[in-house]
């Protein structure tokens, strides 16, 4: 077998493999989906989205997201300066908005496409690119658990209350926690852990959990090398906030919804944030299912939460997928004459 044909093969499997991980996350996302919405009436939703949303707060909502990304375009731009470059503002925006529309098709394929688009745009290395995201998401994944921590601080007497007025799902809750299976299982993988512990090393799931603590580690220690150090921290904060208000004014566009408080609204972003963590394109059906229970804790019917989720997650989509694909348009016409994209181009190698 010849080296070009080697290397055919090479991208067939990769190819391939990208597609079979595309129909298995799609599914999962697909079959979370319908189990949220199969036994709702859906003309009853299809009645609420004509005549009972306040569709000015969905708009209002667009702009505070746009401002997030904003503000997230900036924050990286802070972080590329340590490694001696500056990229153009416009390039860098558009990579961070293909990096969204990429985890729409891939989940985690986000990091990997903005770098790539930076990388060629504006000729910085691609390796040292990623480690800026990997700094990123350290930053976010920490933002992420203070929040689950002020939630949990905060909101504990009314989950308690919750769990006080559904006795069902207390009762599940609690057959669970003292459930033989459970315990025997936890047990068993200690015993297993301890015994087999010089073999579980060499396995390669024990190499990529210590890979992600290691990226982790090397994360904040890049953070150190940041010269803005005052605008890395707002914009830090910044992108939260604005991720936090662009669901919370939502709020506002239900009757059922327009009461909540402020931690009402950061239970349900902190629980919906966790939905979009799991591996499935875009959150879809886990950031519905999170968003939904969460609302439940503040006595939102189930029938009424299908529909905030619904309209919150996607308005939010639809942004993700216009925005990615005008980038993806915009890119290549934009840095037609840009110079840079013809000079130096052994600057790929530093």
């Amino acid at each position: 077998m010849n080296e070009k044909s080697y290397f055919n093969q090479l991208i067939l499997k990769n190819i391939l493999l990208k597609t079979v991980q595309f129909l298995i996350f799609f599914a999962i996302g697909a079959f979370l989906f319908w189990l949220v919405y199969k036994d709702q009436d859906i003309d009853r939703i299809k009645s609420v989205l004509k005549n009972d949303v306040n569709y000015f707060w969905i708009v209002v909502s667009l702009f505070i997201g746009l401002f997030s990304h904003i503000s997230r375009t900036l924050r990286w731009g802070i972080m590329i300066q340590p490694i001696g470059h500056k990229p153009r503002f416009i390039n860098t925006f558009l990579a961070v908005m293909v990096g969204y529309l990429m985890n729409m098709a891939i989940p985690r394929m986000g990091e990997i496409s903005r770098c790539g688009v930076l990388s060629r745009y504006e000729k910085i290395s691609f390796t040292k690119l990623i480690g800026t995201v990997v700094a990123e998401r350290a930053v976010d994944m920490v933002s992420l658990l203070l929040l689950l921590l002020i939630v949990i601080i905060s909101q504990f007497g009314q989950m308690l209350r919750f769990l006080g007025d559904n006795p069902e799902i207390e009762a599940k809750i609690l057959g669970i926690i003292v459930s033989p299976f459970l315990i025997g299982g936890l047990f068993l993988f200690i015993v297993l852990v301890v015994v087999f512990r010089k073999t579980l090393k060499h396995t390669l799931f024990y190499k990529k959990v210590l890979s992600v603590i290691m990226n982790l580690k090397e994360g904040f220690i890049s953070i150190r090398s940041v010269k803005n150090k005052g605008w890395f921290i707002f914009h830090s904060v910044a992108i939260w906030v604005m991720y936090y208000l662009m669901l919370y004014v939502i709020f506002y566009a239900f009757d059922f919804t327009s009461h909540l408080g402020l931690i009402a609204g950061l239970t349900t972003f902190v629980f919906a944030s966790f939905g979009m963590v799991a591996p499935v394109q875009g959150g879809i059906g886990a950031w519905h299912f999170m968003a939904i229970e969460a609302l439940a804790l503040y006595g939102i019917a189930k029938a009424n939460g299908v529909i905030f989720a619904f309209v919150a997650h996607g308005s939010m989509t639809a942004m993700i997928i216009v925005l990615g694909i005008i980038s993806l348009l915009v890119l290549p016409f934009i840095n037609r004459s840009n110079s840079q994209f013809i000079q130096n181009p052994a600057s790929e190698l530093n």
